[in-house]
């Protein structure tokens, strides 16, 4: 069964999706009329669906569940690609109509391992597919968040971003650098178009924040592997450190992300004093925690 709030989700994200759909993609006549709402009315969406206007309305308002046939219509209708599909039966609490493929677990590579245990005063983090966080050693603790203390399911540097206060804080310069991760997932979709994980991801941030839905709906895509951030930690202050990405040469889709500050830069002795308190603590994630 769907919880209420369920309900509302699913509602938001039919809501979500006609907005970024045109009468023209969906081989509808366009009219002369202004258009008040972006995307196609309600009404077009449910003759698309072949539902009465009174039955679609109530879907978005979570006023009723959707049936199985209702769903695949509104999948055809909507154009929803295979990671949207997988998030409206989810939210339908109909999975077992539209089973999730089953995908092996990222298991963190050896040598990304040992990489982490010899960066001691530079935070690294392991990301894999989606920008999932895999493993991080003390200086990114320091510098970020305690990812141990997180469940897996949020290890993912774009959830972080975007929806967590203290990640989201320390990014001087957020629009910017949330704007450029949008653009890398872009590039991962490309790559993984029938990843339900990522259309979960995607439909999740789609209803939670209104600027990731805009950049989302840009399709601007990036593979930069180099920058830099600009922070504001609450124990040592701005941190200005070039970030610099290192993709795993085995096609796994792992890559190591270091941050680095200029030697004798106020940034590198702040970032010496934060990473000289994380002395002796663990150094990376336990592969047995990690999901997809």
């Amino acid at each position: 069964m769907t919880s209420d709030s369920d309900s509302r989700a699913l509602g938001a994200f039919l809501k979500a999706r006609r907005a970024q759909l045109t009468p023209r993609e969906c081989g509808l006549p366009e009219t002369d009329s202004v258009r008040k709402v972006a995307g196609l009315r309600r009404e077009e969406a449910a003759r698309l669906a072949g539902i009465s206007v009174d039955y679609y309305t109530r879907l978005e308002q979570g006023r009723v569940r959707a049936s199985v046939p209702v769903l695949s219509t509104l999948a055809r209708a909507l154009r929803l690609d295979e990671e949207q599909q997988t998030y409206l039966y989810e939210l339908a609490g109909r999975t077992d109509a539209h089973p999730r493929r089953r995908r092996p677990a990222q298991r963190l590579r050896p040598a990304m391992r040992r990489l982490l245990d010899q960066l001691t005063e530079t935070p690294a983090l392991v990301l894999g597919k989606r920008l999932d966080i895999l493993a991080w050693n003390p200086a990114a603790t320091a510098l970020y968040t305690d990812f141990a203390a997180l469940p897996a399911s949020r290890r993912n540097y774009m959830r972080l971003l975007f929806t967590d206060p203290v990640v989201r804080a320390l990014h001087r310069a957020w629009a910017h650098d949330a704007r450029e991760a949008v653009a890398a997932l872009r590039m991962e979709a490309a790559a993984e178009p029938d990843d339900p994980d990522l259309a979960k991801l995607v439909g999740e941030l789609s209803l939670q924040d209104p600027d990731f839905r805009t950049w989302w709906a840009e399709h601007r895509v990036s593979s930069a592997s180099y920058g830099t951030k600009h922070y504001r930690h609450h124990l040592v202050g701005d941190l200005t450190l070039d970030c610099d990405t290192w993709s795993s040469p085995d096609g796994s889709g792992q890559r190591l992300m270091i941050l680095t500050a200029e030697p004798g830069s106020p940034s590198h002795d702040a970032l010496r004093i934060l990473t000289s308190w994380t002395t002796g603590h663990p150094t990376t994630a336990g592969t047995e925690d990690l999901t997809r």
